[in-house]
């Protein structure tokens, strides 16, 4: 008896989920890296600019002190945003395995969801708190506090929601089909 031949759609989707399963993986370790490497090379200009301060605002080049300081505050929302990454992945590893419309996956979803909504907030927050840092040195009256909520922001909200709410249709469509078997 010959098995039959697997479904090359459901082959893709499983190969694609194995690829972003892997690439989260890489990004959890990579990102923590790239941070620090950013706060220790990053130009003042650059880092100025990321704090949502003007190019003015700060009077002196950011002692290494600061430098430490702004990268592990960044470290904070970014911790926030691998977790969701690790839910992601958990996620895609049940994808691989050929389990879609599941509770544990609409879970992962959701959960993803969340820390990405968590990550934005906790940016926005420490964002300011590196404008404070990165101005801590200028004289009285010129140090800052930047607050800002950007496009980059505002989209990554949406997309969190947009995942939420794809994971609570999923979630929704799975409890039909359970209702439905039962019936049969």
């Amino acid at each position: 008896m010959v098995a039959p031949a697997a479904n090359p759609d459901v082959q893709r989707l499983q190969n694609l989920s194995r690829w972003l399963a892997a690439m989260c993986s890489l990004l959890i370790v990579a990102l923590p890296v790239a941070v620090f490497a950013y706060w220790a090379l990053a130009d003042v200009a650059e880092v100025t600019l990321r704090a949502g301060l003007s190019s003015l605002a700060v009077t002196a080049p950011p002692q290494a002190w600061q430098r430490i300081a702004g990268a592990l505050i960044t470290q904070v929302p970014l911790a926030l945003l691998l977790l969701g990454l690790w839910q992601a992945r958990q996620c895609f590893k049940l994808f691989s395995a050929g389990q879609i419309f599941t509770a544990r996956a609409v879970r992962f979803l959701r959960r993803f969801a969340g820390w990405v909504a968590a990550s934005v907030a906790a940016g926005i927050v420490a964002q300011s708190a590196i404008s404070v840092v990165l101005t801590l040195h200028n004289p009285p009256g010129l140090r800052h506090l930047a607050i800002s909520l950007g496009s980059d922001q505002l989209f990554m909200l949406f997309f969190a929601g947009l995942v939420w709410l794809m994971a609570a249709v999923i979630g929704h469509g799975q409890t039909l089909a359970e209702e439905n078997a039962s019936f049969v």
